[in-house]
């Protein structure tokens, strides 16, 4: 036994990370993260010292142990809250597991869309990329991270939207605008659509929401259409730029859903997700 598994499994209050991250521990390093720090120094010399103590046969008494740790002054951390801990052997070095943030069907291997993937790569994400061409992903398809992307070329991309679980994220920043559409109508129908985002300006916005308020589509559904897409308060055009801020609404839109708490926060960030007030065109 090699390893020693660090998971948060409840928090109390401000912590640094969520209940269900974890880390692993070995004599000679770390792999994940708890949220640094004292807490994190604190939990890495506990796993140590239980591989010392289990030995390489743990004993069945030694499947687990549970502490719980105050964020407070004893720990050099002010957040004020409190963690449970549980350190559980691990005889393999898998990768520390960490929860999907969000799955996402991405359409469009452009500029922006590549962009965008390399920081989803980053990420605890599921990524459906989506385009029409066959060597789109050439140069992207060999990647380090915990994201699982999933790399289709499809004659229809709009018929992809199907395929996707309940609750998806859906972006579309194609090469055309009819496409955009397509795709945009086809999740629209979905009564269960997690988010829709589309690159553009405020034009293609309105140009959009009136032809599908003419097909008969609730405007109800389309007030949180997301186009321009990305925070607003980001600066720059440039395909680095845009990916920087969508990556960053895709984890303010997931945060609100996760815990709908958080809205009241969000509004004190003033954001408006649907309208970004600094339009980006594709």
């Amino acid at each position: 036994m090699c390893y020693v598994r660090v998971m948060v499994t409840t928090t109390y209050g401000s912590t640094p990370r969520e209940a269900g991250v974890s880390m692993l521990v070995s004599e000679a390093g770390v792999e994940g993260t708890i949220g640094g720090g004292q807490l994190e120094w604190q939990a890495i010399a506990t796993a140590r010292r239980l591989l010392a103590q289990w030995g390489p046969q743990p004993s069945p008494s030694d499947v687990e142990h549970r502490e719980r740790l105050a964020l407070g002054p004893a720990l050099g951390q002010c957040c004020g809250g409190a963690v449970e801990l549980a350190y559980t052997p691990c005889p393999l070095p898998a990768p520390a597991h960490q929860p999907s943030l969000f799955f996402l069907q991405l359409h469009g291997a452009g500029h922006v869309g590549r962009a965008l993937v390399r920081l989803l790569r980053t990420l605890p994400c599921e990524v459906q990329w989506i385009d029409e061409r066959e060597n789109a992903f050439a140069a992207s398809t060999d990647h380090g991270g915990p994201a699982r992307i999933e790399y289709i070329t499809a004659d229809m991309p709009q018929a992809e939207v199907a395929v996707a679980p309940a609750g998806a994220f859906y972006l579309a920043m194609t090469h055309r605008h009819d496409l955009d559409f397509a795709i945009g109508t086809e999740v629209l129908r979905r009564a269960d659509h997690g988010w829709l985002g589309c690159i553009g300006s405020l034009t293609k916005r309105g140009r959009f929401v009136h032809r599908w308020t003419a097909r008969g589509m609730d405007p109800r559904a389309l007030e949180d259409f997301a186009c321009p897409v990305g925070v607003d308060s980001i600066p720059g055009k440039s395909p680095e730029c845009i990916a920087v801020a969508v990556c960053a609404q895709l984890l303010q839109v997931a945060g609100r859903r996760a815990a709908p708490s958080a809205e009241s926060s969000a509004r004190h960030r003033d954001i408006d997700h649907g309208k970004p007030r600094h339009p980006r065109s594709a």
